[in-house]
């Protein structure tokens, strides 16, 4: 995946350079462990070095993380989005756990592909197969759990996405050479302030920006953002609050089934963007005319989504309204939902009158619903591009929807909202003709964002 050589990812690890971070991971032969290109570990020989696309693919060749720099404390690898290619989109699924609830017999079937076809495709990519893939997710996050918190450990294996605490125990002991309770020097129940863990990022990390915009779009009753600093969010039962600090975001999870421990982390992650690449953002926009935006605000993030169909409520709501109106409607929809927020198949048959939406937008929220309820749009594994015109084929959603859409649900880190009125007011300030648009590729979405931050801050 990664276009790298393999003496420029060796400087990177003798440099120690952050910005490699999550890019690829170093496996050293003599010792037979893999690092992060951070670790801070003497610079193994060359001779002795590997060079992995993934922690998968490391360990599928018999290497064990480090216990000194915690690969499973690295930043996502940003380039699967920029493809969005099959790969990435099977990577994406598995984070969500679709292989470890229905292997790669479900996996195949939402990319609408043969499982023959996905296992070469990975071999080729990533040199192991996505139940390996999936298998690596579940013991880093396990070893995390040992790591950070005192949770005990059957909820350990059960929240990392084992199905049995034997299967747990063998998985370790296979890969790692050691048993989780070495790991462990307590064990007890989760904490009263509920389970905390840390999310990697990449810096630079404008997390102020990111919050405010998700503060200003807080559904009422569902999530809120407290001084642009912590952002919460209702979950089944319980509670997840995100708390950016100076190297990492702080999760906390409190009353809910940690057995969702896993989709919760990778939400997170989608949802505050923490897999970007703000170096490779900076250095394409950089020299364009959004180059002061970009140098005053070098760490700015496109916002993500929770749940892909609830933005695209989201965004059927908040045409031609201000965003303190679709604020309102949103949280009286949230108000008639059996759930924390209606699912497509909910949203079918919700009552939708009397919430001050027009009966064209209601319409259009009920077809939306249906797309996604039956299957004909799905807005986490189909192809971004096909799915951008599959939303714009439906009544009532037109480019700007649908870019959106693209921007926060899809991660397509080039998508733009067309004839958004923001972005047009702000390039006529700026001097900035349409056709720069396209200098801007395959990063349109962060420029989107830098344009909407100067706007409000205009």
């Amino acid at each position: 995946m990664d276009t790298l050589d393999f003496e420029e990812r060796y400087l990177a690890i003798s440099a120690r350079d952050r910005r490699f971070d999550g890019r690829f991971y170093t496996a050293v032969t003599s010792t037979g462990i893999y690092c992060r290109p951070i670790c801070p570990a003497r610079t193994p020989a060359r001779k002795n070095v590997r060079f992995y696309d993934h922690a998968a693919s490391a360990e599928a060749a018999g290497f064990r993380p480090c216990r000194r720099c915690r690969p499973e404390l690295s930043p996502g690898a940003p380039g699967w989005d920029v493809r969005a290619d099959l790969v990435g989109r099977a990577l994406r699924l598995i984070d969500d756990g679709v292989a470890d609830d229905g292997g790669v017999a479900e996996l195949a079937r939402r990319l609408h592909v043969s499982e023959r076809h996905l296992h070469r495709l990975f071999a080729a990519e990533l040199g192991t197969g996505p139940l390996a893939v999936a298998r690596t997710r579940r013991l880093l996050l396990a070893k995390q759990l040992l790591t950070e918190t005192s949770l005990p450990m059957a909820d350990v294996a059960f929240a990392a996405g084992f199905g049995s605490v034997r299967q747990f125990n063998a998985a370790m002991k296979d890969s790692y050479r050691f048993a989780p309770s070495d790991l462990r020097k307590t064990d007890g129940p989760m904490a009263a302030g509920g389970l905390t863990l840390r999310l990697g990022v990449r810096q630079p990390f404008d997390a102020r920006a990111l919050l405010a915009f998700l503060g200003a779009r807080a559904i009422p009753g569902v999530e809120e953002v407290v001084d642009h600093a912590v952002y919460t969010r209702r979950v089944p039962g319980g509670e997840v609050t995100l708390t950016p600090v100076t190297d990492h975001v702080r999760l906390t999870v409190t009353g809910g089934d940690t057995r969702q421990l896993a989709r919760i982390v990778a939400r997170c992650r989608r949802l505050l963007d923490l897999d970007a690449d703000p170096h490779a953002i900076v250095a394409a926009l950089g020299p364009t005319t959004l180059g002061p935006l970009v140098a005053a605000r070098p760490g700015l993030r496109v916002p993500g989504a929770w749940d892909s169909f609830e933005l695209l409520v989201r965004a059927i709501v908040g045409q031609q309204i201000s965003v303190a109106g679709a604020r309102t409607i949103l949280g009286r929809i949230a108000a008639r939902s059996a759930e924390i927020f209606p699912s497509a198949e909910e949203m079918v048959s919700l009552d939708l009158d009397g919430l001050g939406m027009t009966t064209r937008r209601a319409a259009t929220l009920r077809v939306a619903a249906k797309a996604v309820a039956s299957g004909e749009i799905d807005l986490d594994a189909a192809d971004p591009a096909e799915t951008v015109a599959a939303l714009v084929g439906l009544p009532g959603i037109g480019p700007w929807t649908a870019g959106y859409v693209a921007l926060r649900a899809l991660r397509d880190p080039d998508a733009w909202p067309d004839d958004d009125l923001g972005l047009r007011r702000t390039m006529a300030a700026l001097a900035i003709p349409p056709s720069e648009t396209e200098r801007w590729r395959p990063w349109r979405a962060y420029a989107a964002l830098h344009l909407w931050n100067a706007e409000e801050k205009s």
